[in-house]
């Protein structure tokens, strides 16, 4: 994880992505550019795999989405040369909220409706996808794929997931590599699926930390307190970390059906 093959890891994406298009027999990709790490990295990687002509950014944001996050997404898509659409989404999840007649101080409601906020970028990213003969890029990575940190048929609705191997640190180090501007590289994660919403108060530790403690678990397959060990960090986050795989594990294969049950 500390000294990756950059170059090489780049090949086997790019490979990856050309192959997956190409069997799809499809036109090109869309992503969705938040102005995150994750979705700038998937756009660079996509036009070096394809070229910057077949690859479409969308611009999805609400209301409380913040500016900086609006003009990087349009900085990193000029930079890239891809053209975009943009849809405010606002009035869309607010037909969600009349038509369910929700009201905004139920905080039950306030990961239902963030859900909502999520599936209704998956639907308008999937309507440009359509249109164009095209792929939906998924910028989901390996830090929040194993923990079910992402919003099922939402953002991890996909046709395909170009980084969904690597860890939150190694994908920010990649972007910088592919020269996209630190401001966006480093800048503190965020779905933005309500007003203030950060990945560090929901997920168990920050990446820094959750990545070794991800690899260790999953990919070295040290029990927890191994891991608590080597971490140093308390046991109780490491088991945390744990249940969170366990109970999202239908998040990431496919319906279960009653034939293969």
């Amino acid at each position: 994880m500390l000294n990756p093959d950059w170059d090489a890891i780049v090949e086997e994406i790019v490979s990856f992505i050309r192959t997956v298009v190409s069997e799809a027999g499809a036109k090109g990709v869309v992503v969705g550019l938040s102005g995150g790490v994750d979705s700038s990295l998937v756009a660079a990687l996509a036009v070096k795999a394809l070229g910057k002509e077949i690859v479409m950014g969308v611009l999805l944001p609400v209301d409380f989405t913040p500016a900086q996050d609006v003009q990087d997404a349009k900085d990193l898509a000029k930079l890239l040369g891809i053209r975009t659409e943009y849809v405010e989404i606002g009035p869309i999840t607010e037909s969600f909220v009349r038509a369910l007649k929700l009201k905004s101080a139920d905080s039950q409601a306030r990961i239902p409706l963030a859900n909502i906020v999520s599936r209704t970028r998956m639907a308008v990213l999937y309507y440009f996808a359509n249109v164009h003969n095209c792929l939906v890029a998924g910028t989901g990575d390996r830090s929040e794929d194993l923990i079910g940190y992402f919003t099922k048929y939402g953002d991890g609705g996909a046709d395909l997931l170009p980084i969904c191997h690597l860890y939150k640190t190694q994908v920010r180090r990649l972007a910088e590599y592919l020269g996209v501007p630190p401001g966006m590289a480093f800048k503190p994660s965020s779905p933005q699926l309500y007003p203030g919403h950060k990945a560090t108060d929901e997920i168990p530790i920050d990446y820094k930390k959750l990545d070794p403690i991800e690899r260790m678990l999953f990919d070295d397959k040290l029990s927890p307190t191994g891991v608590a060990e080597k971490t140093q960090v308390d046991i109780k986050v490491i088991l945390d970390v744990l249940e969170r795989h366990r109970s999202s594990a239908h998040k990431r294969c496919y319906p279960p059906m009653l034939r293969e049950w």
